[in-house]
């Protein structure tokens, strides 16, 4: 005689429809009194109570029952549409872009509670074979907070993938910096260009790229104040971005800056330049009040800023100056604008400018990221150590 199932540990029957065993487990009742019954169902008997032994399991460890067919690709679903809340627009873009093109292609179909670290580590070292680290891990993230996301809502027990490292991928383009001939010759080539005096104040003063286009002219001040004690140069004051807040990268981003005469010149050449904009556009000129604006008086275009940069740099590698053969070194195709400030950084270290000093003028919250990322000429050279060891030891001249 069978035997009769204890109270707990649901019931199990044949669905003739279906032709599958079917294993039922009651769970309580929801808020609204309704009975809370998850089912689950195999071809044989065993197969039944196993997986309904797996729902009461996860019932004792406090989860509510994810739905069996959840899937990788749900979860990232999910986390695209209600992770982000908030979040710039070119953000969501981003991880989207990434999700559907490395994430649920690959794992997608993957029942979220079957994946393992051995799916994670295989998939990440795939992906090594074709991206740089720096993509690997924004894959590795999006995929991370996506499993988080559904393990804080009981669909998953544990993330799985924050046990699995990052393997290195293929080397990333390099950022490249302008030497100082490189520099003046791209200055030389830029007067005649619209962007004349955005590069010229992006290059002498470090900016970000975000942080010059929405510059406005009531935070430039061309004169300063020599009567003020202590005496206040003329100066830019960064204090804002395109990011969706309007704020800096970082609190230290936020800063004022002395103006070199150069770019002084530049800035007061931009105010007439503006001018005659504003005449030739008429009406359909837009008053934003800022510095750097395409025909119409809107803010640039990141893309267009980027192009004419290009072209820019194309003048100056024609330069016919054989005594300067760096020139001829400049690929435009492969620079962006933001190198006009790791050029800033390594122009100043060449010349011998402190590696603190220079992270406060770029804004950088420690000198690691200065160090690390921007900086590409090793100045000055450190001598503390070769002065004392002279003192020690004598300077083993004769």
């Amino acid at each position: 005689m069978t035997k009769r199932r204890s109270r707990g540990d649901g019931g199990l029957h044949w669905d003739a429809k279906r032709q599958r065993w079917i294993a039922t487990a009651s769970l309580g009742f929801d808020p609204a009194g309704k009975r809370i019954v998850k089912r689950a169902s195999g071809r044989t008997k065993t197969a039944a109570k196993d997986k309904l032994k797996e729902v009461l399991r996860d019932y004792e460890d406090g989860l509510a029952i994810a739905p069996t067919g959840y899937t990788v690709k749900d979860a990232v679903t999910d986390w695209l549409a209600y992770g982000l809340a908030g979040r710039d627009p070119q953000t969501v873009k981003t991880n989207t872009i990434l999700c559907n093109t490395h994430v649920i292609p690959a794992l997608g179909a993957r029942k979220l509670r079957d994946l393992s670290a051995d799916d994670v580590d295989k998939w990440l070292a795939d992906k090594a074979k074709v991206l740089s680290t720096r993509s690997l891990e924004a894959i590795r993230s999006c995929l991370n907070r996506s499993v988080k996301r559904a393990m804080a809502r009981d669909k998953v027990k544990r993330n799985v993938v924050e046990l699995c490292s990052v393997p290195e991928g293929r080397p990333g383009r390099p950022s490249k910096s302008l030497t100082l001939k490189q520099a003046e010759a791209v200055l030389a080539a830029a007067e005649d260009s619209p962007l004349y005096a955005y590069i010229v104040v992006s290059l002498l003063t470090g900016g970000r790229t975000e942080e010059m286009r929405p510059l406005r002219w009531d935070h430039v001040d061309l004169d300063g104040d020599p009567d003020a004690t202590p005496e206040v140069p003329p100066h830019i004051a960064v204090w804002r971005s395109v990011r969706r807040s309007g704020d800096t990268k970082t609190k230290k981003s936020r800063r004022t800056l002395a103006l070199p005469g150069r770019a002084i010149d530049a800035l007061k050449i931009q105010w007439e330049r503006q001018g005659w904009q504003r005449v030739a556009a008429g009406e359909q000129w837009q008053e934003n009040g800022l510095v750097f604006t395409s025909a119409v008086g809107t803010e640039l275009d990141a893309a267009n800023v980027r192009r004419e940069f290009r072209k820019i740099l194309a003048q100056a590698a024609r330069v016919p100056d054989m005594e300067q053969p760096e020139l001829y070194e400049i690929k435009p195709e492969e620079w962006t604008t933001r190198e006009t400030r790791t050029s800033f950084v390594s122009i100043l270290s060449d010349h011998g400018i402190p590696l603190e000093e220079i992270s406060r003028l770029v804004g950088h919250s420690s000198t690691a990221v200065t160090e690390e990322v921007y900086r590409k000429q090793i100045r000055p050279v450190i001598q503390t150590g070769a002065v004392a060891m002279d003192g020690i030891f004598g300077t083993g001249t004769g």
